[in-house]
């Protein structure tokens, strides 16, 4: 009888000790009595470390991917899911039965299943701040549900991107949606929130945090204070992990 062999997954990022993922997959395995299998945080300060982590797991099937190689990490794949290249990032990278790093997101379904439920019939433009590798995923899955959009971002550039400073009272009556891809507010400086106009909120917009630890970031807080819907972000967490699971379990 043939001996199963290990299965390495893990998460590919910078400062990642408090990441949900480890934790999550770990009792995912528990539960399912999966004793070959293991998750790891690989946790490098620089993007080239990433080929020695390749050569020094050999059993590695999966990884996800986070701030801030979402986009850094693709030179480094030899192939792009349609989704992925559309987008511009990854979370999710496959080794394939050739040996093959195959990059997926699965970002974009988490926020989009996620936020779903929320939506109205006025939500038809959004915020988003931010510019890094979630916030594509993001305006990907808006972009797909016909809901225009903006970037927000320090240091504009672009047609689709403005400053902080451009947030005006006339803005904010017609943008409802406002989605936080910046890490600003997560555990342990959770004193900090995105420097929006807060006091043009009402209970007409709805704000998405991605963060997820606090369960209720300042800038969350902000928005509830003003009437706003909120929703954080440890649900589509939960949903791009299962479809990260999804992936690596495929026979291709």
């Amino acid at each position: 009888m043939e001996e199963k062999r290990n299965k390495v997954f893990g998460l590919l990022g910078k400062n990642i000790s408090y990441s949900f993922s480890r934790g999550y997959f770990t009792k995912k395995f528990e539960a399912l009595n999966l004793k070959t299998c293991d998750y790891k945080n690989f946790d490098i300060q620089e993007i080239s470390k990433f080929t020695s982590i390749l050569k020094n797991e050999s059993f590695l099937e999966g990884m996800n991917v986070t701030i801030p190689y979402k986009e850094e990490v693709i030179p480094y794949l030899d192939i792009l899911d349609k989704t992925a290249k559309e987008i511009g990032a990854v979370n999710t990278i496959k080794i394939t039965k050739r040996g093959n790093l195959k990059g997926y997101n699965t970002d974009s379904v988490g926020f989009e299943n996620s936020i779903s439920g929320y939506l109205e019939n006025h939500h038809k433009f959004a915020l988003i701040l931010g510019t890094g590798g979630a916030s594509k995923a993001v305006a990907y899955a808006l972009k797909k549900n016909k809901i225009k959009y903006k970037f927000v971002s320090r240091n504009p550039s672009g047609k689709k991107e403005i400053s902080y400073q451009d947030l005006t009272e006339e803005m904010l009556h017609k943008y409802h949606i406002i989605i936080n891809c910046t890490p600003l507010g997560t555990s342990p400086n959770v004193h900090l929130s995105p420097n929006i106009p807060y006091q043009f909120l009402s209970k007409k917009h709805l704000l998405f945090d991605l963060i997820y630890n606090p369960a209720i970031s300042v800038f969350l807080s902000k928005g509830k204070e003003k009437g706003a819907t909120i929703k954080n972000g440890y649900e589509m967490l939960e949903i791009q992990a299962e479809e990260s699971w999804r992936i690596w379990n495929e026979s291709k």
